[in-house]
């Protein structure tokens, strides 16, 4: 394998994504996987459940 490879490498293996990159993440992958089963389901539609879940999960903490 390339030098240049294995140092991209390491680094990805050290890199911490943030809250917000994992959220995107998050909304892509259930997009994703809903729309596969159900075309009828849009960006906007995860995206405004995401919004319901986050505000659920800050009413639980107070």
């Amino acid at each position: 394998m390339p030098r240049d490879l294995e140092i991209l490498i390491e680094a990805a293996k050290r890199a911490a994504p943030s809250s917000e990159h994992r959220e995107e993440q998050r909304k892509s992958f259930v997009y994703g996987n809903t729309a596969f089963e159900n075309e009828l389901i849009t960006r906007e539609m995860v995206e405004q459940q995401a919004v319901v879940v986050a505000q659920e999960r800050h009413d639980q903490r107070g």
